[in-house]
């Protein structure tokens, strides 16, 4: 494995699921917009080094993932306008 802009683009859209998935489980409260914000940037990022390296299965696993937290970013926006 080289260290080429897409696995590095990769390796930080993969911390930044993981930080999301540690916050979803240590918060006492959950901010909703920030973990599907950081959801959504880490699987956009993946997406991106995946068009480098591609690989099917995880292609698809971070498109159903980016579209999961636009959901989420959907109805949290939702929730907070009146």
């Amino acid at each position: 494995m080289t260290f080429d802009l897409a696995n590095i683009v990769g390796l930080l859209g993969s911390a930044l699921m993981i930080v999301a998935y540690g916050y979803s489980n240590m918060a006492k409260a959950m901010n909703f917009l920030i973990f599907n914000l950081l959801n959504l940037a880490g699987a956009l990022m993946l997406i991106w080094s995946l068009t480098v390296h591609f690989n099917l299965a995880s292609m698809v696993m971070e498109i159903v993932w980016a579209a999961i937290a636009l959901l989420g970013l959907y109805n949290s926006i939702k929730r907070k306008t009146p």
